[in-house]
């Protein structure tokens, strides 16, 4: 028979202290009967009584003299096992995910995974860093960019300028110097996208197309790539959630269907199917994924 012997021990420590079977029980908020059951079988555990029972108050028997100091230490040792496990569960998941996640955003993720007992903190990195942090174990996840058929969360990606565009899309080849009847245009990237599965598909197109080398570049920053967009007719490769944080008119690409796609990394398993699966909306959220 298996034996809560820390349950046991419990009951013993608070009837002895208590001097009573009842108010014992009461000082370790279990039932008397409970209490009684315990002891009980911590008494047929180690062949002895505790108490002798012949007296109207619970008395120790010089067994349950010698084997009081046991117990108590084997209860404070428990009970520090059980502080440190809440500490443990409140200790923060530090996290990677793109720069491009805002902080409102981040916010109501904390607070969805708090509502959980999920408490996390973040790291803002590149796409290149984000799985290195988890290596290095500097993070216990990153959100990391994958092709968007491989990811867990998808975010289309679309132009954005200062006009609205004439159109319900905006096709690259009426960028082509000499068609637009003005100064070159360009298309910025933002380092979130300086990724293969997204700007080399840009670059292919670029050349399907005609554009000029130079007519789509990979920004040092968000801001310095909205920065650009703002002084000119410069479009910006961004999902349709920076677009209007940003106060941009944004539209899909009309010869591509292209989206950044996100995974998660973990050192462990269960952090990474918690991202996936309980936290996904608000990770999606945060994201701009599609469906979150």
């Amino acid at each position: 028979m298996v034996v809560d012997l820390i349950g046991g021990c419990r009951a013993f420590v608070s009837v002895s202290e208590a001097g009573s079977f009842t108010a014992g029980a009461a000082v370790a908020r279990i039932p008397q009967p409970v209490a009684s059951r315990r002891i009980a079988a911590l008494e047929r555990h180690l062949g002895e009584r505790l108490f002798d029972r012949s007296t109207r108050r619970a008395t120790l028997t010089p067994f349950g003299r010698d084997m009081l100091p046991s117990a108590k230490r084997l209860v404070r040792l428990a009970e520090a096992m059980e502080h440190d496990a809440r500490r443990a569960r409140l200790r923060p998941m530090r996290v990677a995910v793109p720069d491009t996640c805002g902080v409102r955003d981040l916010a109501e993720l904390a607070a969805e995974a708090r509502a959980l007992e999920v408490h996390l903190e973040f790291r803002a990195a590149a796409p290149g860093e984000r799985a290195e942090l988890v290596r290095t174990q500097e993070v216990r996840a990153a959100l990391v960019a994958v092709p968007a058929e491989e990811g867990a969360w998808t975010v289309p990606l679309g132009l954005a300028g200062v006009a609205p565009p004439p159109s319900r899309v905006v096709h690259l080849e009426t960028l082509r110097v000499g068609r637009s009847g003005g100064a070159r245009r360009c298309v910025w990237l933002q380092p979130e996208d300086d990724v293969p599965h997204v700007r080399d598909r840009v670059l292919r197109i670029r050349d399907a197309v005609g554009l000029q080398p130079a007519q789509v570049a990979v920004a040092g920053s968000l801001t310095s790539a909205a920065a650009d967009v703002f002084g000119s007719a410069d479009l910006l490769l961004c999902s349709a959630a920076q677009a209007a944080d940003l106060g941009l008119q944004w539209r899909p690409i009309g010869e591509i269907d292209l989206a950044r796609g996100f995974d998660v990394t973990a050192a462990l398993g269960e952090d990474a199917d918690r991202l996936r699966t309980v936290l996904w909306a608000p990770v999606g959220r945060c994201l701009g994924a599609t469906g979150a």
